[in-house]
């Protein structure tokens, strides 16, 4: 399994990987609260935040969880871990 992955965010502060997202693009919670989900582009030297809704964040997540089991991704278990802690 590979490691987690944390953002800094300016505002909010520290935000963890919850699910790869749509177009590269990946979807980050905030780390303590729990409650803002944002969708992040990482291009080069810059990194795009924007807020997503919490039932938005939840149906890429699920999307991702139903891909990685049909595609037997021995990252499976990690993704069902972090839905079921973030989302559950």
């Amino acid at each position: 399994m590979s490691s987690e992955r944390y953002l800094n965010h300016p505002t909010f502060g520290m935000l963890y990987q919850v699910s790869p997202g749509n177009e590269g693009k990946y979807i980050y919670a905030t780390l303590y609260a729990q409650k803002m989900f944002f969708l992040v582009e990482i291009k080069q030297k810059e990194v795009f935040f924007e807020v997503i809704p919490y039932l938005d964040a939840r149906n890429q997540s699920e999307i991702n969880l139903q891909r990685s089991r049909r595609q037997g991704s021995e990252e499976f278990p990690k993704w069902e871990n972090l839905f079921r802690q973030t989302f559950l």
